[in-house]
């Protein structure tokens, strides 16, 4: 799955306003945590499903997910255009380059991990799938550490003007 296979979505109304274009910024924001939590329930249910497993659910969710991650960074990327054009808010949107590319590398390491996870189950026997899914795990901690402090960075850089 990746970010790039985006397929052309309707567009989206982004907000003219300062303020409100930093609220809906953490609105999508609070949607991709959102989005990741379906797709790590998902996963487990798939993961439920072994031996056999059903990989007709799994890539249907797959895409779906992919559509959601699709559909919001697609307007996150348009307001860090509206908050670096029409604000002259560089700073702000460089967090957002930032935290986009953050975000990019967590879903890779989600599926690195799902993928880990399956193999875990598959070959109970082999203790090096036990050793991959923990360090997997803590190169998602450490990204998710480096998310958090773009994001307080963006919120104390777009409070700056109150």
């Amino acid at each position: 799955m990746k970010l790039n296979d985006c397929a052309p979505q309707q567009t989206t109304m982004v907000p003219t306003d300062f303020k409100a274009l930093i609220q809906r910024f953490y609105h999508l924001q609070s949607e991709r945590v959102e989005t990741y939590r379906l797709f790590e329930e998902g996963h487990e249910a798939y993961l439920r499903t072994g031996p056999q497993y059903d990989f007709d659910h799994y890539r249907q969710l797959v895409h779906e997910i992919t559509q959601a991650f699709c559909g919001i960074s697609k307007e996150v990327l348009e307001i860090k255009g509206r908050l670096h054009h029409d604000f002259d808010r560089t700073d702000l949107s460089e967090h957002i380059e930032k935290l986009q590319s953050k975000e990019k590398q967590k879903l890779e390491l989600t599926a690195k991990l799902q993928l880990a996870r399956q193999q875990a189950q598959d070959h109970p026997e082999d203790e090096d799938c036990q050793e991959k899914i923990q360090e997997i795990k803590h190169e998602i901690i450490k990204n998710k550490e480096a998310l958090s402090e773009i994001m307080q960075d963006f919120k104390y850089d777009s409070e700056d003007c109150d």
